[in-house]
């Protein structure tokens, strides 16, 4: 079994200082929020519709991108 890599920071630093990162897809930026995931991982997330063209015709294409922090989703939960 593969070792799990620990994350070196805690979710409250993550919480306060995740920027939103930008993606660019198909020459289109856009931006992708900082977020608590529902498992638990903390990471950033982005989803919309683009078009792209194929052969001179569009297409409409989902985007769905998560990056997710690596042994995030192990982080003590923040107190209640």
């Amino acid at each position: 079994m593969a070792v799990k890599t620990p994350c070196p920071i805690s979710r409250q630093q993550f919480k306060e200082h995740a920027k939103p990162i930008e993606v660019t897809i198909n020459g289109i930026p856009m931006q992708a929020p900082a977020r608590e995931f529902s498992t638990g991982s903390l990471g950033w997330y982005l989803n919309g519709k683009m078009s792209v063209t194929i052969d001179g015709k569009p297409v409409t294409v989902q985007i769905g991108l998560n990056l997710t922090v690596s042994g995030s989703k192990e982080l003590a939960k923040d107190p209640a």
